[in-house]
């Protein structure tokens, strides 16, 4: 502060964050051509992230061939939304969520009618609390591949979801921030947030199972090789090998990056839509302007694999 001798430090934003004019905005790898589609009807929500797909019924057995065009969309377009699946019910929920692996449990969410699926009930007594953005199970050292969600009862208004490119907030950053992040690694950890509200023993005898895990600050993704930014507010606690004061700074300039409108996709949930999305390739934030309606939501994670 001006005067007292006392240095004021430089907020965040001090930063080159927020800036007009171009931005690199690639849909697929470097060197990889766009899908073909000869089943599925592709609607871009934008240019490079988010798509609404038509043609396909969800409830309905997946052929091989659609399940590739399903897989390749979902590679490309990194989230996709699929409207009026009035049919589709929790076996076809385990069924299209299989085609991308196994499912994961989140081992603090109430749990569905069935195996791996999570139940995510939101009224005037069960405040919404994942108005954050991040990465599903990054305090995994396994974090989920993907995300299956399905709309089971929405408000009349509001209860929107936003998804952000995390391919997109690593080719924008400055060439010196990628060559200072180049190789570093962080540590993610469930006990700041879910741990919040334990008792000490509590977290004492989760620890024996879920101690906390390092990922690489960029990631390669583990089918395309596309480079990631992959670290997150709620979960990515400290940058490993930093002194504090210098860790947290990069650290907050990095999950900041997932902020960023041109890299983001929104989503206005209408009864019967389902998501998929590509748990590596984005951050989401579930945005909590709906209380005190009722928002039912049911997702199935996908099991996934170290990064590297």
């Amino acid at each position: 502060m001006a005067g007292t001798g006392v240095a004021t430090p430089h907020p965040v934003l001090d930063k080159p964050l927020i800036r007009f004019g171009k931005r690199i905005l690639e849909r697929t790898a470097p060197g990889t051509d766009p899908g073909e589609y000869r089943i599925l009807g592709i609607h871009p929500l934008t240019p490079h992230i988010g798509a609404e797909i038509t043609g396909v019924d969800l409830s309905q057995p997946i052929g091989a061939d659609l399940a590739d065009e399903l897989r390749q969309a979902l590679l490309e377009w990194k989230v996709i939304f699929f409207r009026d699946q009035r049919d589709f019910g929790p076996e076809d929920h385990a069924a299209i969520a299989g085609l991308w692996g196994e499912p994961e449990a989140n081992p603090f969410f109430p749990t569905g009618d069935r195996a791996g699926v999570s139940r995510l009930a939101k009224d005037a007594m069960a405040v919404g609390t994942e108005n954050i953005w991040h990465s599903d199970h990054s305090f995994m050292a396994a974090p989920a591949l993907g995300s299956v969600l399905r709309a089971v009862e929405i408000p009349a208004s509001g209860g929107d979801t936003l998804w952000a490119d995390m391919g997109a907030a690593y080719d924008n950053l400055p060439d010196a921030t990628k060559q200072r992040i180049e190789g570093l690694t962080a540590e993610h950890d469930w006990v700041p947030t879910w741990g919040a509200t334990m008792a000490q023993d509590q977290i004492a005898a989760l620890r024996q199972t879920m101690p906390a895990v390092e990922h690489p600050v960029v990631v390669r993704h583990p089918v395309t090789g596309r480079r990631l930014l992959y670290v997150n507010e709620p979960f990515a606690t400290r940058i490993v090998g930093l002194d504090e004061e210098e860790g947290r700074e990069l650290l907050h300039e990095l999950v900041l990056q997932a902020r960023i409108p041109e890299y983001q996709v929104r989503f206005r949930w209408q009864p019967d839509s389902v998501a998929i999305w590509d748990n590596i390739a984005v951050q989401h934030y579930a945005i909590n302007d709906y209380y005190p309606q009722r928002r039912v939501m049911e997702r199935i994670a996908i099991a996934g694999v170290p990064l590297s």
